[in-house]
């Protein structure tokens, strides 16, 4: 169709190129006959101006002879010399001005006339002038007067030449004007006619069919009778037409088509989120699996489905959850080996399997299917990543086709069952560490306080055993006493300890739960206490607030049992770098330097809040002096804290 493409814009861009030719060589010439005029109108004031040059000198030498000045004489001497130039430049032409050389024969004949006068008879008589004594400068004078009307006569003929040629050059360029005039209106003819027969005519035809295709007349045809670009375009049209012409006829049937296509999509659609939705509910592994199992086995309508998880441990798959399965199917299918039937093939190589049972492949064994009276069993992978964590099977009682596009909304279904499975055992596995991390610090905090409290009231019942044996009563007396004061520091360890654990912050802050920890400890001990906030922050996560309470708690504890402090001081600062809580108070404090054991890590107390420190990414220091108290600071970076 469009083996001739091209024609066209070769005619057209060789028409345009024809016409700037001829146009171009036309305003050259033009120029070059203005430039000539120019140059000729130049020479013919300069050869005027030699006739009042001649004047001149013979003027200047009258003045000269009357009265002698120097100065007249080198006036004369300038004038000789300028008449020279201009002659010089008359007959070799000066393109600086422009001033051009004459071309005419006739100027040419009597410019050298008027230069061989100059030179052979006028200038000579000039230049004697200036060389004789005065006395004989009127005789030269007199002769120089009889030649200079003739001299000047010759110069008006030049001039006259001039001006006869300068003419015939003006009316020659009008007539180039003339003709470049015409020149221009037939080529525009030439150029307009042209591109109506050639573009516009067949453009308008385009045009026209174009608005009646658009008028739902899909049988129009336009002629294509040139072998060019239009032509072809028209040729194209004319299969367009006759392509649309043949597609109307069927497309209702196609767009029933990709509707129902479209509504197939949107179906599958709301399966999976549906099931997404499903499966991102926090509930157990075999309730998580029916409801999977549920709303897969009605979406597509099969009549019995299961769910079969795989142990890697014993290579076998174990039936989770199943509906529409009879007790005879479950009691030989409830446990299955890698590699045995459907279900553990599948497991075995990964690939989702569907087959009829009625011509089921060479060696695969489908008698319980057979049996159940399912015409197609189908099998798909329950997979998280790489690992397969076992299979989902859907049964049906009539042979149905599974589409490629439903497969792969199967496998689909079976990777985000296999990412909620997941999940499950992830949270399940969370909660047991939460729950063993728990645990550790109730035997932290048992053995930090009423297991110390318990080994002190075992010695103190051996002692008083000892003293009653021995009867001393007495001792025994004394040892009571302690064991009193040993139950009473045990019960008050148990009720701080009761209040340890019982203390979460989730009222409203850290500063809350600081505030009504202080007020317990000075309703309990009756020591005065001091809150104090520097600054503002970010809050912190609550995991590690409870840290923070515990490392307060613990330090509060130190001060009740060892301190014998009358104040205690606690200030919160919160800075752009960080976060750092100082417990200040004013007991009888200990030598750090003397008594490094102190704050060795054989102390279990200071050990422990030093570890719960770490665990939240912060550094516990302890700095004390005998009669000036003990301060505990807690420090929190910032950077510390990015992530929470």
């Amino acid at each position: 169709m469009f083996a001739n493409s091209g024609k066209l814009s070769r005619k057209i861009v060789g028409m345009l190129v024809a016409f700037f030719l001829v146009a171009t060589l036309a305003i050259g010439l033009t120029l070059m006959l203005s430039w000539q005029l120019e140059g000729v109108a130049a020479a013919i004031n300069d050869a005027g101006s030699q006739r009042m040059r001649s004047y001149r000198i013979a003027n200047l030498m009258a003045r000269d002879l009357k009265e002698p000045v120097a100065a007249r004489s080198a006036a004369l001497q300038a004038e000789l010399n300028l008449f020279d130039k201009v002659l010089l430049d008359l007959q070799q032409g000066d393109p600086a001005r422009p001033l051009s050389e004459p071309r005419n024969g006739e100027v040419q004949q009597l410019l050298s006339a008027v230069d061989g006068d100059w030179r052979n008879s006028l200038r000579p008589l000039a230049q004697r002038y200036l060389a004789v004594a005065a006395a004989e400068r009127e005789t030269a004078l007199d002769r120089f007067d009889s030649e200079l009307e003739p001299f000047v006569g010759k110069i008006n003929e030049l001039v006259l030449a001039m001006e006869r040629s300068y003419a015939r050059d003006t009316n020659l360029l009008r007539t180039v004007q003339g003709l470049l005039v015409v020149l221009a209106l037939i080529g525009t003819a030439i150029l307009i006619r042209f591109f109506i027969r050639l573009v516009i005519r067949p453009v308008g035809v385009l045009h026209a069919g174009m608005r009646r295709m658009i008028g739902n007349d899909l049988s129009v045809r336009l002629p294509a009778n040139s072998d060019d670009e239009l032509g072809g375009l028209a040729r194209g049209f004319n299969q367009m037409a006759e392509h649309l012409q043949t597609v109307h006829g069927t497309l209702e049937d196609l767009v029933a088509a990709e509707t129902k296509s479209l509504a197939e999509r949107n179906r599958e659609l709301g399966i999976l989120y549906e099931v997404t939705s499903l499966l991102s509910e926090p509930v157990p592994l075999e309730v998580l699996c029916q409801s999977f199992l549920d709303r897969i086995k009605t979406a597509l309508g099969a009549d019995a489905g299961a769910v079969r998880l795989y142990m890697p441990e014993s290579q076998k798959l174990y039936l989770v959850t199943h509906e529409g399965l009879s007790e005879a199917f479950l009691k030989r299918e409830r446990e299955l080996n890698c590699g045995e039937c459907l279900c553990g093939d599948v497991i075995q190589n990964g690939m989702p399997a569907v087959f009829d049972t009625i011509n089921p492949p060479v060696g695969m064994k489908l008698g319980s299917c057979i049996r159940e009276g399912f015409a197609t069993a189908t099998a798909f992978s329950i997979v998280h990543g790489k690992r397969r964590l076992g299979v989902y099977n859907l049964y049906f009682l009539q042979t149905h086709p599974v589409s490629a596009q439903e497969k792969h909304l199967l496998e689909t279904l079976g990777k985000h069952l296999g990412v909620a499975i997941e999940n499950q055992r992830l949270i399940s596995r969370e909660m047991e560490l939460a729950v063993s991390e728990e645990r550790n610090l109730l035997a932290q905090e048992l053995h930090d306080s009423i297991a110390q409290g318990l080994a002190f009231l075992n010695i103190q019942v051996q002692l008083l055993q000892d003293s009653l044996k021995k009867g001393r009563a007495e001792e025994a007396l004394q040892t009571a006493g302690q064991l009193r004061e040993g139950v009473q520091e045990s019960y008050d360890d148990v009720r701080e300890l009761l209040v340890h654990f019982r203390t979460r912050v989730l009222q409203s802050d850290l500063d809350s739960a600081i505030t009504s920890a202080l007020e317990k400890f000075e309703g309990q001990t009756g020591i005065a206490t001091t809150f104090e906030q520097i600054g503002v922050g970010a809050p912190l996560a609550p995991t590690d607030e409870i840290q923070i309470m515990h490392i307060i708690q613990e330090s509060l504890s130190n001060i009740r049992k060892h301190a014998a402090a009358r104040q205690v001081r606690l200030t919160v600062t919160r800075r752009l770098e960080g976060t750092e809580i100082e417990i200040q108070d004013d007991g009888r404090g200990f030598d750090t330097v003397n008594e490094p054991n102190v704050l060795s890590d054989r102390h279990v107390g200071l050990k422990i809040m030093r570890e719960r420190a770490h665990r939240v990414g912060g550094e516990c220091r302890i700095a004390s002096e005998i009669g000036a108290g003990t301060r505990v600071t807690l420090s929190l970076p910032r950077e510390n804290r990015e992530g929470v």
